[in-house]
Parts: structure tokens; C-alpha cells; sequence
């Protein structure tokens, strides 16, 4: 499994502040995915960079999954839901609602983003809030549908029994 991370921040980016976001995403997903490599990236809010980035992890670098941390809100620089509409194949939008229903019960402002996810290929992307605690929470509402979607992209049939270990 090969999981590329991309950070959305211009100053992190920019060295002025260390992203934090980033390595949480590859803490909550070791959890999930035992043994999966990551690849990682920091781009400013620049929305040819975001997409030049997401097609690299997906199409040269082969990920089966790309999360995205950043820019999913409504400022003029928020722009990483349009970089990732503009390189999907295929929108998945039930992750973005189901983000935002969950979160909203924390977070009165939840509905404000904008995050989405879909395919590229046999690639998963996903986009995910910038802060690190909305990470980790948005992680464990998605694992299920990311390990079920992932299974899918791999051509497999994740509702077929498997055979009894002996």
C-alpha cells in the first residue's frame, strides 16, 4: 500500500510554521493501513500546484491512496477541492457530506467546508481540513469507506467471503 500525503498551506510551505497536519494524517492512517508507505509533499494554496501534485501521486507514483490536508474552506486561497475536481475521474461526495455531518456536532462551522474526494485511475483522493485534530477525526469516520473503496480501485469484491483460514 502506498499512500501519498499533500499538505495545502502557504506558510507552511513557506517554512513559517511547521505542518502538523501532514504527519497526523500518517500517523491515523498507520493505524489503519499496517505497513503502507508514504510519500509527502507541501504546496502553497496555488491551485496548478495542488493539481500538478495529485497527478504525480496518482499517475507516476503509482499511490493507491492520496490525502490532502488544507484549503477546503472558503477563503479567496482555498482552492484544493477545485484542484482535485479538476483531476478526478470520478467524485465521490459522500465523503465530503459525511465529514461534514460528523463534524458538525463538534464544530458549528463544519458545514463551511468544502472538502470532496473521487478517483483517478486506481487512485483514491481524498481531501481532508487542515487542522490536525479535524484530521484524525475525519479519518476514522472515512476508514471504512476508504479500505472498502480501495478494494474496489484493486478490481476485488470486498463483500465476497473470503475462504476459512485452516
Amino acid at each position: 500500500m502506498k499512500i501519498g500525503r499533500v499538505t495545502i498551506s502557504d506558510r507552511a510551505s513557506a517554512g513559517i510554521y511547521e505542518d502538523r497536519s501532514g504527519p497526523e494524517i500518517e500517523q491515523a492512517l498507520r493505524d489503519v493501513f499496517a505497513g503502507a508507505r508514504f510519500e509527502a509533499v507541501i504546496v502553497p494554496d496555488e491551485q496548478p500546484l495542488i493539481s500538478t501534485a495529485l497527478k504525480k501521486f496518482a499517475d507516476e507514483l503509482r499511490c493507491d491512496l492520496v490525502v490532502t490536508t488544507g484549503g477546503t474552506g472558503i477563503s479567496s486561497r482555498d482552492v484544493t477541492p477545485e484542484a482535485t475536481q479538476s483531476v478526478l475521474e470520478k467524485e465521490l461526495p459522500g465523503f465530503g457530506e459525511a465529514m461534514r455531518m460528523q463534524s458538525l456536532a463538534k464544530v458549528k462551522t463544519a458545514i463551511l467546508s468544502r472538502a470532496t474526494a473521487g478517483t483517478r485511475g486506481r487512485t483514491l483522493i481524498v481531501n481532508l481540513p487542515g487542522k490536525p485534530s479535524a484530521v484524525r477525526e475525519c479519518l476514522e469516520i472515512l476508514a471504512p469507506a476508504i479500505r472498502e473503496g480501495l478494494a474496489h480501485l484493486r478490481g476485488e469484491d470486498p463483500h465476497e467471503k473470503q475462504p476459512a483460514e485452516k
